[in-house]
């Protein structure tokens, strides 16, 4: 039976993720929870970590390596940022080592785009591109990273040139259920309304400067002409996504081709846009990406 080599942690804001990894990669144990930086903060940082653990049976002195938002200010031990433009054989250079704990726990820095005009930051995803792109990639790269606050990645040769947040994700649950589109998403399925997703898309790609008019259309529509919540929901998301598609791409196409980072329905939703305004990808789990980067990492800490 593989012995395990150490554990990886994925911490998020609202989320905790956990896996139990021998030195060939494969994972012996899993852990989650909604045991977040904001549940943590309450709890204990060490409290929680200690009890998924102790339920994956890790051995005490087995090594621990976090990304996310246990490094964030607001979290366990802040980790700091490494500035773009930032290699990201650099991320693994600055782990933060957690004091005063029986086991040697390191958490991964951030990336700050230090730049008064697009200021920016990454916690967490930086793991992500480690496990998707190496440290010694070849050549340029555009990396889309769909979620609540969507990141849109410029890399070349492993360093990390440039990068843009969209706040996607949380726009769509704000609008969704702080606006007047609230009434038209009511009582929404699960039935997704593929053509009017499509629709939103291209609309909002197309023509980004009317997304806000683009959003009253969904109610004016459905008022005039009717139509169900399904598919007023997937208008709002189509419009969102489009207009992120749009400034995310802004008329670059890098050597590599687009790379999607994402999982479940994001990756569904994604996929499905980029299809719709021709553009071709390549698609990779969003967990299998984190979780490989944590493995390089661990493997450049300890040699595991």
């Amino acid at each position: 039976m593989s012995q395990p080599a150490f554990v990886a942690v994925d911490w998020g804001t609202s989320s905790f993720r956990l896996w139990l990894v021998d030195r060939t990669g494969d994972i012996l144990g899993e852990r989650r929870s909604h045991e977040g930086m904001t549940t943590a903060g309450r709890l204990g940082f060490p409290a929680v970590l200690q009890s998924h653990l102790d339920a994956v049976g890790a051995a005490d002195g087995l090594p621990v390596i976090i990304c996310g938002m246990a490094g964030a200010r607001q979290g366990w031990v802040e980790a700091g940022y490494v500035d773009t433009p930032a290699p990201l054989a650099s991320i693994l250079k600055q782990a933060v080592a957690v004091p005063g704990q029986n086991r040697d726990i390191r958490i991964l820095p951030g990336i700050a785009q230090r730049d008064p005009k697009t200021p920016d930051v990454m916690r967490g995803e930086e793991t992500q591109l480690l496990g998707v792109l190496g440290m010694d990639a070849a050549g340029d790269a555009l990396v889309c990273m769909p979620g609540t606050h969507s990141k849109w990645v410029r890399a070349n040769g492993g360093t990390v040139e440039g990068f843009a947040t969209f706040m996607t994700g949380e726009l769509f649950d704000v609008i969704s259920r702080e606006t007047i589109l609230s009434h038209a998403v009511a009582g929404a399925d699960e039935a997704p309304d593929i053509d009017a997703f499509k629709s939103a898309v291209i609309s909002a790609f197309e023509t980004p400067a009317n997304a806000a008019n683009l959003l009253f259309q969904v109610r004016s529509g459905q008022l005039l002409y009717g139509g169900t919540p399904s598919s007023a929901r997937e208008k709002i998301s189509g419009t969102l996504i489009g207009l992120e598609l749009a400034g995310g791409l802004a008329g670059q196409m890098p050597e590599n081709g687009i790379t999607l980072v994402a999982s479940g329905r994001l990756q569904t939703l994604y996929e499905l846009a980029f299809d719709t305004v021709a553009v071709s990808i390549r698609s990779i789990g969003a967990e299998d990406a984190v979780r490989r980067g944590l493995s390089m990492a661990a493997q450049s800490i300890w040699n595991v």
